[in-house]
């Protein structure tokens, strides 16, 4: 995956962690009180927010390092990440169907796997 699609998703992303951030700061925020999951709410925007900073890192990176090889791995773990990890818990918080906290951790997962590949994208890449 090169650079720019990899800023594209960023882009993307960030603008999603931003909108679904305030949209649950205001909007949903009663919401959220009645279902006591404000708290749950909050951490998917702040891993979103993370691994969105950690997405903009890695185009940055290939944008300073284009020979290097293995970016899409490494892009990919972190996006399903964010898909599975915040978006579980969003649609957790906001509809309460609490047996999505059973596939939270996969997203737990690939965001370690995605730092792993990170890890050996570094060691294998010169």
């Amino acid at each position: 995956m090169n650079a720019k699609r990899i800023l594209q998703i960023t882009g993307i992303s960030g603008a999603l962690a931003v909108g679904l951030g305030a949209f649950g700061a205001h909007d949903l925020e009663s919401i959220l009180v009645q279902n006591g999951r404000l708290d749950t709410f909050q951490t998917a925007v702040n891993y979103h927010f993370y691994h969105t900073l950690a997405l903009l890192g890695l185009g940055v990176l290939a944008l300073v390092k284009p020979q290097w090889k293995g970016f899409a791995l490494t892009t990919w773990c972190i996006l399903l990440g964010i898909l599975i990890f915040s978006g579980s818990l969003y649609v957790l918080s906001l509809t309460g169907i609490t047996w999505l906290g059973a596939i939270t951790p996969l997203g737990g997962i690939a965001f370690i796997l995605g730092w792993g590949s990170l890890f050996y994208l570094s060691l294998k890449n010169k």
